[in-house]
């Protein structure tokens, strides 16, 4: 494991006792840092949380407001308070809890982080801050703000009296580890403070392009219906059919539902040879090969896998992925099963935040948000990968507030770092090789079909068993399926007149959709009845399995 000296420090915080800041500029290694912390760490008693849905499924944890019992805050912070006491789960899981770790603090105004600390006092009966839990924050105040309702002043959570209260050690990451170009580090951090002097100025003046240059990597966009139709209009000038692959979720309708909204993969992934992607998930295993944020192109399909030809030239294969919904208990909810992969023409300045792009076209023009543009310009991982369409001055600012907080943070860190040795504490080597578990985790849930489908009980049998409907029970058998589970399903079989009707009907209208093949038969047969049948069509035709 190898650690930064400023990374190393700031683990030898975290080993200990105090409430911890872990803060610094992009790219400086802070998600890297707080993964190797946790290795080995159960996750009740070390729960991670993080401000949005989206970004709890990149990290594999759970949302603040659900762990909290927070709902919308609806009524406000006694109404909440009021409403979670009677909670019993929470009670459980704060009981259980020794350490919160809450990533992405940003984003988490300081009413929020107030409530939810009066809640642990609460439930932990301790008058000690946030019930005597120990709190690691993580994140960087200037980048993304918390979401504002109502127009006002941003309710940044460092300006309420619930940070002073929690009384943090912060530790301050400063050595770059996404990039190590001087030009464009000065320029990022000159940017990060809201500073517009010439230097910065000739550095975007010399990655500026004229607008008809053509490009071939990510163009960030300030919204998401500008991305999603510039991806399509790439991919429609690709030759060739698409590939299309559907995301397979699981759970029950409400939870599939938020998933789908809070997913970093679409429902539906279209792919042509050619197409630019993006890795939306980090690589857990050896040797690594790819993180959030990594560019490819698909060179070929083949079975269950998609091969990618990375921006380094090295050609890898790739499989499908989980994304999990955990709820506030540490419980799956609902999982969303596919490439972990979205085109990659465009995105948006809040969807790469936390992704590390290999070549990135910005649009600095419009922007509204403080750290908005340094957000944008932080993703690139050099100065040569690094394109600019248009800038302008006003677009780059940064809070005063956010500003002064930085300013005393760095000094703190100073006079902290100076105390603190610069090498690695000793971690075992059980702890170092293997991620941090849930404890007590069920397997998944498809696995759980797998025991009755070797038994060979019907699918109303299975679905009695389960208590899941059918038709997530041919969801089960599919995912087993494209995992190459050796598994014998010809006892389900539809009869041979239903199946030669439905297939029949699959060959006029295609694999694409079953309304069309459910509307057919005007009800004669059910979803279920056809969804059956496609199972056994791609099967036996090698489409997917």
């Amino acid at each position: 494991m190898q650690l930064t000296p400023c990374q190393a420090k700031a683990l030898h915080l975290l080993e200990g006792k105090s409430n911890v800041f872990l803060t610094g500029a992009a790219g400086t290694g802070k998600s890297f840092l707080l993964q190797q912390f946790l290795r080995g760490k159960d996750w009740n008693t070390h729960p991670i949380l993080a401000s949005t849905g989206t970004a709890a499924m990149l990290v594999g944890g759970r949302t603040f407001h659900s762990f909290f019992g927070l709902g919308i805050l609806e009524g406000g912070r006694d109404a909440t308070v009021a409403r979670v006491l009677r909670n019993g789960r929470l009670h459980g899981r704060l009981q259980a809890a020794t350490c919160v770790i809450i990533d992405e603090i940003s984003m988490l105004s300081g009413e929020t982080l107030a409530t939810a600390e009066h809640i642990a006092r609460m439930l932990r009966d301790s008058t000690k801050p946030w019930g005597g839990l120990r709190i690691i924050a993580v994140g960087d105040f200037a980048q993304l703000p918390p979401v504002q309702s109502g127009g006002g002043s941003i309710d940044w959570g460092f300006t309420h009296v619930v940070w002073e209260e929690s009384a943090f050690v912060a530790a301050y990451l400063e050595t770059p580890v996404r990039t190590n170009e001087p030009r464009l580090l000065s320029a990022l951090n000159a940017i990060r403070e809201g500073q517009i002097n010439q230097d910065v100025r000739e550095f975007l003046q010399s990655r500026t392009v004229p607008p008809e240059t053509s490009f071939d990597g990510t163009r960030l966009f300030p919204h998401r219906a500008s991305a999603d139709r510039y991806n399509m209009q790439r991919l429609d000038t690709l030759p060739g059919e698409p590939h299309s692959f559907s995301t397979i979720y699981e759970g029950s309708s409400v939870h599939k539902e938020q998933i789908k909204r809070q997913c970093p993969i679409a429902e539906e992934l279209h792919l042509k040879i050619g197409a630019l992607v993006m890795f939306r998930k980090n690589d857990t295993s050896y040797p690594y090969e790819y993180v959030n944020g990594t560019l490819g192109t698909i060179s070929a399909f083949s079975g269950d896998t998609l091969t990618l030809r990375l921006m380094s030239g090295k050609s890898i294969d790739v499989s499908r992925a989980t994304f999990s919904l955990i709820d506030g208990n540490g419980n799956e909810q609902a999982t969303a099963y596919n490439f972990p992969l979205t085109l990659a023409w465009a995105t948006t300045i809040h969807k790469a935040q936390g992704a590390s792009i290999d070549t990135l076209m910005v649009q600095l023009t419009n922007l509204w948000e403080s750290g908005h543009a340094y957000v944008a310009l932080s993703r690139a991982r050099s100065e040569e990968g690094l394109f600019i369409g248009q800038w302008d001055e006003r677009s780059i600012f940064i809070d005063p507030l956010v500003q002064s907080f930085y300013t005393t943070i760095r000094l703190q860190w100073g006079e902290i770092a100076a105390t603190l040795p610069d090498r690695t504490p000793e971690i075992s080597e059980a702890d170092q090789s293997r991620p941090a578990k849930r404890k007590g985790k069920n397997i998944p849930n498809y696995r759980k079909t797998l025991p009755l489908v070797k038994k060979k009980l019907s699918l109303e049998e299975i679905s009695s068993t389960l208590s899941w409907k059918p038709d997530t029970i041919i969801s089960h058998i599919e995912k087993l399926l494209l995992e190459k589970v050796p598994i014998d399903i010809e006892y389900l079989r539809p009869k041979p007149d239903q199946f030669e009707q439905i297939a029949g009907a699959f060959y006029e209208h295609g694999m694409g959709a079953l309304k069309p093949i459910h509307d057919t038969f005007k009800g004669a047969f059910t979803y279920t009845d056809v969804k059956l049948v496609k199972l056994f069509l791609e099967k036996e035709e090698g489409a997917r399995f």
